[in-house]
């Protein structure tokens, strides 16, 4: 099921430092970020087997809907201080990117073509 963290956040008027840890079991092994979507386009439309993912909108916006088990959550990420966990078999998309939208995806498994699923459950 997908989850809703509240990252660690330290400091204000001198600039803010945000903490990612213990968030994935193991190791972050693959990191990457996307950026100049098109508000338009939709972006993932799969889910993985065995991958645990953190999603992470360090600039501007955009929506998740991950469906799980037949229930669908719909996420906003508008925070750097947010990250969202996929856990295996959660079926995701993402739209609705502002044009400033950087999203950094971190991952606990390297790319596995065979780890992705394409049909929502």
């Amino acid at each position: 099921m997908p989850q809703l963290i509240e990252l660690s956040t330290f400091g204000k008027e001198e600039g803010r430092l945000t903490v990612f840890e213990k968030m994935l079991p193991g190791d972050i092994k693959r990191a990457f970020y996307i950026y100049g979507v098109p508000s338009d386009q939709e972006r993932a439309k799969h889910g993985h087997l065995n991958a645990w993912n953190a999603l992470v909108a360090v600039a501007g916006s955009c929506r998740v809907r991950v469906t799980h088990g037949g229930q669908e959550d719909t996420f906003i990420l508008n925070s750097p201080s947010q990250t969202l966990i996929l856990q295996p078999g959660d079926w995701h998309i993402m739209d609705e990117f502002t044009p400033d939208a950087v999203l950094l995806v971190m991952s606990n498994q390297y790319y596995d073509k065979n780890d992705y699923f394409f049909e929502k459950p």
